[in-house]
């Protein structure tokens, strides 16, 4: 049988259409959020309330996976930031920040996962410090980190003046010096005054001074906490590599638009340590600027008082900028601080919240407790049993993880789940101001284990039901603590955390993601979860 032929103008308009239908520009996506911050906001709530496109109903196994790999130079600590309708490459897109620990910073489509520009901002002449230049650090065998130690901190994106903010960490094996960058999200090009050096001297007789001077170290010094930009100002905290000291906890203060330094606290000045980095979640703040952080083992008041405002290691801090500092309004420290210290069971090793719309302040420590504070009156020390809002204990391990929050039409929730213990969504009551541990719902099959808890997030379209998600990101086997170890990423129902809707070693092959990125938070931005990891790429997941 002859073989049948198109007509030659049929198939001239034939083949026409099909290059058009090939060559058509991607559809825009009907969602530009951004994520400008660790956690999404101030309150570090961790919550993306403007999601449209992920629902309970499409996110399974069948609709929801790995869509796009963005390859980056090495690993991702800090939690990739979005910000919506950047003007660049001719268009407004959707664009995702990525830096890493060789302080590169990475500008991607969030869509489609174009690269528009990349720039490495590490000091002339100089490299990314390693964990081996920490030579005194854990007696000299220092593995918190597995190599390089530049970009670490989550940074910070100001979206009026369409710049981010990032610390990159230098040294030529000597020297070691820490640089805040204002780059420019068109191009990475340093803004005006950018970069400028970390530097900072703080009056005080404590451990490390000279001449009651103590001086920041630009080796000693951990930039670990995401940064906090508020009412013009980004602040960036401090704490240590493995109790290396001297050291201190340090909040340094930056004019947004002319980086001139304009705060400087050291929690600790006539002590020692006091290192702030609520594994790795951002200082919080409220509208007003006051500061909300959690000071880790460290010198408790001063000259024998322990409620002198002087030297608040191991306490909740509300701190007031007053002039070229910050002044301790209101504070926390537990009775058995000294028992923590001597056990290295850090208050702060849990990343803290202000819960939304109200006077409520969450934090937790190794010790194995939640703490619900009061952020106006939060408790002080008293010498025979803590005076705060509620003491919540979860569990008899440490805690290292970071809190989130949901609020559906119905009830609220706080999310925590510690190593080598279960996944609790507990319901904040707002007639008593209290977690409600009997209406708590807990999910115990499988978890993280190690000294590494989980990562979580939540997404939902306001409080509509069907719509609300947690996400949760740990080491799904080995140490993380001082181990690379293999991730996972999960997702619940976040009004019933007892249904997994999907997680990603159910299908393995298509949609692993590496290795886990140690207290790197995944980012839900218009219909994808951005998983940074330690193998040298950001994973994207979102709708098949």
């Amino acid at each position: 049988m002859a073989r049948r032929e198109l007509p030659l103008v049929l198939a001239v308009v034939w083949l026409a259409a099909c290059k058009d239908d090939i060559t058509q520009t991607r559809p825009p996506n009907p969602q530009s959020v951004s994520v400008l911050t660790q956690h999404n906001d101030n309150t570090r709530a961790g919550w993306n309330d403007r999601e449209t496109a992920l629902t309970t109903s499409n996110v399974n196994p069948q609709q929801f996976g790995k869509v796009l790999t963005l390859t980056v130079d090495d690993q991702v600590y800090a939690q990739p930031l979005v910000a919506g309708h950047v003007h660049v490459s001719g268009g407004d897109h959707n664009v995702v920040y990525v830096a890493t620990v060789s302080n590169t910073v990475y500008a991607f489509d969030g869509d489609d996962g174009t690269l528009y520009w990349s720039k490495n901002y590490s000091a002339s002449g100089m490299r990314p410090p390693r964990n081996t230049d920490m030579t005194g650090a854990c007696g000299g065998s220092y593995a918190d980190f597995s190599g390089n130690i530049g970009m670490v901190g989550t940074p910070v994106i100001d979206a009026a003046r369409q710049t981010l903010y990032v610390v990159a960490r230098s040294t030529d094996g000597s020297a070691f010096v820490q640089h805040l960058h204002a780059v420019s999200l068109i191009d990475g090009g340093e803004v005006s005054g950018s970069p400028v050096a970390i530097t900072a001297t703080y009056p005080g007789n404590g451990d490390g001074s000279v001449n009651n001077v103590i001086t920041f170290d630009g080796q000693r010094q951990n930039q670990r906490q995401g940064l906090t930009l508020v009412n013009g100002v980004v602040y960036v905290t401090f704490s240590s590599h493995c109790d290396w000291g001297p050291y201190h906890g340090w909040v340094l203060g930056y004019d947004a638009g002319t980086l001139q330094q304009r705060v400087i606290y050291n929690a600790t000045p006539n002590g020692y340590a006091g290192g702030m980095w609520e594994s790795g979640t951002g200082m919080a703040a409220d509208a007003a600027g006051n500061l909300y952080v959690v000071a880790g083992n460290g010198t408790v008041g001063d000259s024998g008082d322990p409620t002198s405002l002087t030297n608040r290691g191991e306490s909740a801090l509300k701190l007031v900028p007053s002039g070229s500092t910050l002044q301790v309004a209101s504070y926390f420290t537990p009775f058995d601080y000294q028992f923590l210290n001597d056990h290295d069971l850090d208050y702060g090793s849990v990343g803290a919240l202000l819960i939304p719309n109200s006077s409520y302040y969450l934090t937790g420590g190794k010790d194995g407790y939640l703490y619900l504070l009061n952020a106006d009156a939060m408790g002080g020390y008293q010498a025979s049993a803590n005076q705060v809002q509620q003491s919540v204990p979860l569990t008899i391990s440490e805690m290292h993880c970071q809190l989130t929050y949901y609020r559906g039409s119905a009830q609220e929730f706080i999310y925590v789940w510690p190593e080598n213990s279960p996944l609790r969504a507990i319901p904040f009551d707002r007639g008593s101001n209290l977690l409600d541990r009997q209406a708590e719902l807990v999910f115990s099959a499988g978890g993280p284990t190690g000294h590494s808890g989980a990562m979580l997030e939540v997404s939902s379209d306001g409080s509509k039901d069907g719509t609300a998600i947690l996400w949760a990101s740990y080491a799904v086997s080995g140490d993380a603590e001082h181990d690379v170890s293999p991730g996972i990423l999960r997702a619940f129902d976040a009004h019933d955390i007892t249904r997994e809707l999907w997680n990603n070693r159910q299908n393995l092959a298509r949609d692993g993601s590496g290795m886990y990125a140690k207290f790197a938070t995944p980012t839900i931005a218009n219909g994808h979860v951005y998983l940074p990891t330690f193998s040298n790429q950001v994973v994207v997941y979102g709708l098949r």
